[in-house]
């Protein structure tokens, strides 16, 4: 199935469909709903996103259906005498097209746009409840070695 997966851009018109598959995700906890009155917030960070040079937010499609999606952002930082380094970020899966090896198409699609730009590193940080996702990223070939913090701003 993954030779029929299409890799694109995500287009403003795919918006409602990832607004619904990120509400449905039980773990992220990032307050994301269906609701009509926050679309306005969602297509201010499609905007913001479309606009930067440094910020792809893309969509898996098979049979013409958005079954998935991620987002790439290039960060350069004088660690590592000034390398750019590609981050991947909101990786979600339909939940009902999961194991299907959506998740590792656009995985490696996502290394291959990194090689393709001459980058030395992918990295990822993935919720400490997803132990699936670690599993799979880690099948994948990545490792955990980092330990992340935030704090939520009021």
């Amino acid at each position: 199935m993954t030779k029929q997966i299409i890799i694109r851009e995500a287009r403003r018109d795919d918006l409602k469909v990832l607004i619904a598959m990120f509400a449905a995700d039980d773990i992220g906890g990032h307050g994301d709903t269906v609701c009509e009155d926050a679309l306005p917030d969602y297509e201010r960070a499609f905007e913001t996103i479309a606009a930067s040079p440094d910020q792809t937010l893309y969509v898996a499609e098979l049979a013409g259906e958005v079954i998935g999606t991620f987002q790439i952002v290039i960060a350069t930082t004088l660690t590592g005498r000034g390398a750019s380094f590609m981050i991947i970020e909101a990786v979600q899966t339909r939940s009902d097209m999961r194991g299907q090896g959506i998740g590792a198409r656009m995985i490696e699609f996502c290394i291959e746009q990194a090689r393709a730009r001459g980058l030395p590193r992918v990295q990822l940080i993935s919720n400490a409840k997803r132990k699936d996702a670690h599993r799979f990223y880690e099948r994948l070939g990545f490792e955990p070695s980092h330990l992340g913090f935030k704090m939520a701003l009021k």
